[in-house]
């Protein structure tokens, strides 16, 4: 069940591109983390989808699915391609802000600004790993909890909980890494009841603990991050990748969805 959530912010001052139904941020990430850093305690209990292909795609085809990546505070260009579409529909501003990349500027200034953060997702050992490799990465970051859920669906008492634990360690930022489309779905389910802000980051948990390596940065700068991480993961990224960038660049490029 959606809950009645009120937001505090205007959402009207985030430029938005429709890209394929879906409302894409068209900014880049000085804009975002000036936002984040202003607005943080009016955005907790919101969410923020990190949008990629794969996930506008899904949203283009899936109306339920596309109504959550737009009932977030906003969704931002996690993939190259949408702020290329964005660029050539004339917002200039708009650039490609992952959400790997987010977290890694979150956490250069997490000691100096006293943010706290909770990691609701993967594994119990990548979760050891993280929190290993955070501490050692960024001196002073405030960790305020990890949880593992289950990979069955929890109960109600078991959501409840989870809920009040992460409340009661009063976190800034949450980061869920559940995989799209299970951690949008989950972080819609909790608007209003998350007292901290969350970011559905996908893989950036595997990442910060070092189990994978993101692709180089002039890879990342020549939106060929998705050919890294292909030659990486072929069996499971190789159909995804030829269905999803067929219908995107169809749809978004070609027809101007």
């Amino acid at each position: 069940m959606r809950s009645t959530y009120q937001r505090k912010v205007d959402k009207k001052q985030i430029p938005t591109c429709n890209i394929m139904g879906v409302n894409i941020a068209a900014i880049n990430m000085e804009w975002l983390l000036e936002y984040l850093d202003k607005n943080l305690e009016d955005i907790k209990g919101d969410y923020i989808c990190v949008s990629n292909v794969h996930t506008t795609v899904t949203s283009y085809e899936h109306p339920s699915y596309c109504s959550i990546q737009n009932g977030g505070l906003m969704a931002i260009p996690d993939g190259g391609p949408l702020s290329s579409v964005g660029r050539k529909r004339g917002y200039q501003n708009m650039e490609r802000t992952t959400g790997p990349s987010l977290m890694g500027e979150i956490f250069e200034i997490s000691a100096e600004k006293g943010y706290r953060h909770y990691f609701y997702g993967s594994t119990e050992e990548t979760l050891e790993l993280l929190y290993k490799k955070l501490n050692e990465n960024y001196p002073g970051i405030q960790i305020a909890g990890m949880y593992s859920p289950p990979f069955r669906p929890m109960t109600e008492e078991e959501d409840k909980a989870i809920v009040e634990r992460i409340n009661e360690v009063n976190p800034d930022f949450v980061w869920v890494g559940l995989g799209a489309p299970k951690q949008e779905k989950w972080m819609a389910e909790h608007q209003g009841k998350i007292d901290g802000l969350m970011l559905g980051v996908g893989a950036g948990f595997d990442y910060y603990a070092e189990n994978i390596k993101r692709a180089p940065e002039w890879m990342q700068k020549s939106n060929l991050e998705w050919l890294y991480r292909l030659v990486q993961d072929p069996k499971r990224l190789f159909k995804r990748y030829l269905v999803t960038n067929t219908k995107f660049i169809w749809n978004a490029m070609i027809r101007g969805k």
